[in-house]
């Protein structure tokens, strides 16, 4: 049963007939009540990610000293709670301060005008991971199409051809100052697994190889990782697209990831590797084969150290 809250959020009406021109003006401004902590629930699937980090230390110091300079933007819910459009980190902040309210702006939006204004004032941070940035972009274009009348679609290409024309995408792209075609490249991120997503934040793995390598099927993107890890390399752009092409080709077994992946790549790190006919005199026969690497890295340890031994017996 909905317990909708009593909190006026309109105050223009017949009072205002008998309002003087600095008192209308007044009236205007926007009202901000001091709500518990305890009534607030985070945005659903809120794509921005609330960090623990340094920043987070320095903002909670200055809520402590200062208190909350800019008030939070809240929308009330049918059941009378209310959700976070914009102020995610300060509610955070706020808490860890030892808090129990937080002033705050509550207005009346829609879910979809909830959806817009949510990702707008997010977009305002300085930094912005590709993984923020894809989901936040797809919330954002979807809800514009609701409002337009246009039903989302699923096909996202990178190059934006699906919905070449509409207005939802070229309004999206003039508001937020990306083109059409990067939009969408972003938004083909969602597709890609939470592991490999986590690698695009990390630059670990690039953002236009990472378009590509989202139109693989789930297994296929699990062995990738799994060859990623083996080969300690990630796919080029050349090397994305062709497990592309395969993925298409409906030919992107295990084997291919890993022939493509082992191939030799400009900007790879630099392998030492022997053949095992040449090691193979000086490792004794009882040392097992797993156990090789282990062996060779002790017999260089302990040659590194009479060599040492030896500079310093010298320089007496």
């Amino acid at each position: 049963m909905s317990r909708k809250k009593d909190i006026d959020l309109d105050l223009t009406g017949f009072a205002e007939l008998f309002m003087n021109d600095e008192g209308r003006a007044e009236s205007r401004l926007p009202r901000i009540y001091d709500i518990p902590l305890s009534e607030i629930d985070d945005f659903p699937n809120h794509p921005f990610k609330v960090k623990m980090d340094e920043d987070m230390n320095q903002l909670v110091q200055s809520v402590k000293e200062r208190g909350v300079i800019t008030p939070i933007t809240l929308r009330q819910k049918e059941d009378g709670r209310y959700e976070i459009v914009s102020g995610h980190r300060r509610r955070k902040a706020c808490e860890l301060a030892g808090l129990e309210r937080v002033p705050a702006e509550i207005k009346e939006l829609s879910r979809d005008e909830a959806i817009i204004l949510m990702v707008e004032s997010n977009l305002q941070r300085s930094i912005i991971l590709p993984s923020e940035k894809a989901f936040s972009y797809k919330m954002r274009l979807e809800a514009m199409k609701r409002q337009a009348g246009r039903p989302p679609k699923d096909n996202y290409s990178p190059l934006g051809n699906n919905l070449a024309g509409t207005t939802s995408s070229e309004l999206m792209a003039e508001q937020i100052g990306e083109s059409k075609n990067q939009i969408y490249r972003y938004i083909r991120l969602t597709e890609l697994i939470p592991e490999l997503l986590d690698m695009v934040d990390e630059n670990k793995i690039s953002f236009r190889p990472a378009v590509e390598l989202s139109y693989l099927t789930e297994t296929e993107q699990h062995n990738l990782l799994n060859s990623i890890s083996y080969n300690d390399a990630t796919p080029s752009l050349p090397q994305a697209i062709r497990l592309k092409e395969f993925s298409k080709a409906g030919k992107l077994s295990a084997e291919v990831i890993e022939a493509i992946l082992g191939e030799v790549k400009p900007n790879q790190k630099e392998k030492i590797s022997f053949k095992a006919e040449r090691l193979r005199p000086y490792i004794p026969s009882t040392v097992p084969l797993e156990k090789t690497e282990d062996y060779i890295i002790k017999a260089l340890e302990y040659y590194q150290r009479v060599q040492e031994r030896k500079k310093r017996e010298q320089a007496r």
